[in-house]
């Protein structure tokens, strides 16, 4: 079962990922989102970009030409490696 739900029935192209992912920025990590969607192509889509963005694609299946997508929100963005500072001027 899904925390959230978004309907992207009946969009083509990017944009049942597109509106995922908006709706992916909004959630806690761990959360669940279900998405339901008829585009073929966002089979694809959503394995690419859950690969992409770190999110988990949990689980997906196909009836009578509806897909369900339930995909688990990431953790936090991971941490920028420490970065070293260069001196600014000619050691003495």
């Amino acid at each position: 079962m899904a925390d959230r739900q978004l309907d992207a029935r009946y969009l083509k192209g990017p944009m049942p990922v597109l509106r995922a992912a908006r709706e992916l920025r909004s959630l806690a990590p761990g959360t669940r989102l279900r998405v339901l969607a008829t585009d073929p192509g966002t089979v694809v889509d959503f394995r690419d970009f859950c690969r992409d963005a770190g999110h988990a694609l949990v689980s997906w299946s196909e009836v009578k030409g509806l897909f369900s997508f339930t995909i688990r929100a990431a953790g936090a963005a991971r941490e920028a490696a420490p970065h070293e500072t260069a001196p600014r001027g000619p050691a003495k």
